[in-house]
């Protein structure tokens, strides 16, 4: 009895001692997966967020003078990585300020993104000797002029109880506009409505000098035009809408065509649920979109 006892411990010893490599494979596997999962985030690295710790970093190590001349600093006198996000700046006492960076400001006369990465002319620098680039006051004027531009426009909508008609956003991709499509057509058609004129006119008079593109973007919600009108289909009365808007700016205001781009997408791009007679109202309307272009030079 003692004998077989032996023999069966000592078998399972080893078919226990036979199986340990399976433990191996296992921890072999895992650290691939983790190591290819390692590989995939860096390839999908984002580019944005980079260029913030980049630019923290460029900032800090050129707080002093440079270490081959004996000081304490890395990189004094070079320009540093700008990124998007707010960085950290140096006040003359050495305390730090936050600095808007790259995608946070902007120049609406350098909208094409072109601006050069150098220091720009005649401007001081801050207390750590850092000088913003002309791309980088380029950025900041351009949102200083859309965050005035919204203001004015919000402004005028509070003053003329257009708050049900006209709604104002800051979206990522400019300041938006949204016409309800009550305030500027008849039901079905594409004709301007005179009451829309004089806003539409105080529009004009802002965009004349923001110096930025102006997209125009008609919607519709998703139910089919009514038998017998002038438009084949939502896409058509989409398009049409937007095109009169872009006219009405162009040969009555007299506004350069070079300054908007228009189109027309019919139901598929909805604000608000088309169930609901709240949401297809809401969903029938022109997109009037002053676009942030400098931020994709980022």
């Amino acid at each position: 009895m003692r004998q077989r006892n032996r023999r069966q411990r000592r078998a399972a010893a080893g078919k226990e001692s036979r199986d340990r490599w399976m433990i191996t494979y296992a921890d072999l596997i895992t650290l691939l997966l983790i190591f290819f999962v390692i590989l995939y985030a860096m390839s999908s690295l984002d580019s944005q967020k980079y260029a913030i710790v980049s630019g923290s970093l460029s900032d800090t190590f050129k707080s002093g003078s440079a270490v081959l001349e004996g000081g304490n600093g890395v990189l004094e006198g070079k320009q540093g990585i700008t990124g998007t996000g707010v960085s950290k700046g140096h006040n003359e006492d050495g305390s730090t300020a936050d600095t808007p960076s790259a995608t946070d400001s902007g120049d609406a006369n350098g909208l094409n993104g072109h601006g050069a990465d150098t220091p720009a002319a005649g401007q001081e620098g801050d207390g750590a000797g850092h000088q913003p680039s002309a791309r980088e006051l380029a950025f900041r004027e351009q949102e200083a002029k859309l965050a005035a531009l919204m203001g004015v426009i919000t402004q005028y909508v509070e003053e003329n109880n257009l708050g049900e008609q006209i709604f104002v956003a800051d979206k990522p991709q400019g300041i938006a506009i949204t016409l309800s499509d009550r305030f500027l057509f008849d039901a079905g058609k594409a004709e301007l409505k005179s009451p829309a004129l004089p806003a539409l006119r105080q529009l004009s008079g802002l965009f004349r000098g923001i110096g930025a593109t102006i997209s125009i973007e008609g919607h519709t919600d998703n139910v089919p035009v009514t038998p017998g009108s002038v438009y084949k289909d939502n896409w058509e009365l989409s398009g049409a809408r937007a095109l009169s808007v872009l006219r009405f700016f162009l040969d009555k205001e007299g506004l350069s065509p070079d300054t908007f781009q228009y189109a027309g997408y019919a139901d598929t791009r909805p604000a608000y649920d088309n169930t609901s007679a709240e949401g297809k109202q809401r969903n029938r309307r022109v997109e009037l979109i002053v676009l942030r272009q400098l931020q994709e030079e980022g």
